[in-house]
């Protein structure tokens, strides 16, 4: 399942691949979708992506010239920026190809103005992530583990009398209201790495640590592994031997495994 990393990283990709690209006409959803229709149609845009935690926007701009605002006034052109916000479930990613080239599990697409025309799609093989066109960001999921670590910090520590912090520290990890961007295997890296027992209560972890903190957030975003290409989640590569020589607990071999009380496998090191 992608996590905060690897969301990371598709809106890198969205903005590397749509850099300067025009892309026009509507927004075209899969028949076998259940998502909603993305109800965008412009004679020339531009796409832009940001991340947050688990989800990724990206922001559809009109580009606007004397033709299109003729064209807007006849017919039902947008003239409004529109975000539509994704949540990628287990399988989700974006491809950039040619038209001739759309993966077989595209489900929402976005169509460049050029001839050949490319083709920015959001692949989902597994179908449980969404979009939500006109979103926002989730306002039940907290500050974005990896861009507003100070927010994140404070959040975390100034609720920890909240009964979600009686479960264990594993299992707490996993709630995306305090630790938003974190999934499996960065909670399992997470735990072994300082040598925390994963099934002890997680206030009696956190507890003592300091409401303030000196690492900052350029620091904290190079303990990730966003240079790594994580997870096999890059478009454009499918080797990913340097992210899998990056993890010292998830998967590895003579680590132990113990399902939580979510029915979730944590990977770990010594006693649970």
């Amino acid at each position: 399942m992608p996590e905060g990393p690897e969301l990371h990283l598709a809106s890198q990709f969205v903005n590397k691949m749509c850099d300067g690209v025009v892309f026009s006409g509507p927004v075209r959803k899969s028949e076998v979708s259940k998502n909603p229709d993305v109800p965008f149609t412009c004679e020339a845009y531009c796409i832009t992506a940001t991340s947050r935690g688990k989800e990724v926007k990206l922001t559809l701009t009109p580009i606007k010239c004397e033709d299109d605002l003729k064209r807007r006034a006849k017919g039902r052109q947008v003239d409004q920026p529109m975000d539509v916000v994704f949540r990628f479930g287990m399988s989700g990613y974006f491809r950039f190809t040619g038209e001739d080239e759309l993966p077989k599990h595209a489900h929402l697409c976005f169509y460049t103005k050029e001839k050949p025309r490319r083709v920015l799609s959001f692949v989902d093989t597994r179908r449980f992530g969404s979009w939500q066109p006109n979103g926002t960001w989730q306002p039940d999921r907290g500050p974005c583990i990896m861009f507003e670590y100070k927010r994140f910090r404070e959040n975390v520590l100034s609720n920890l009398s909240d009964r979600a912090f009686d479960r264990p520290i594993c299992e707490v990890l996993l709630n995306q209201k305090y630790f938003n961007g974190i999934g499996n295997y960065l909670r399992a890296e997470i735990l072994y790495r300082p040598n925390i027992p994963p099934f002890v209560c997680a206030r009696n972890v956190l507890e003592g640590l300091e409401l303030e903190d000196t690492l900052d957030e350029k620091t904290v975003k190079n303990e990730f592994p966003t240079s790594k290409r994580g997870k096999g989640y890059d478009p454009e590569k499918t080797d990913y031997s340097t992210f899998m020589a990056w993890l010292q607990c998830y998967y590895v071999d003579g680590m132990k495994t113990m399902r939580d009380h979510n029915g979730r496998t944590m990977w770990f090191q010594g006693d649970p």
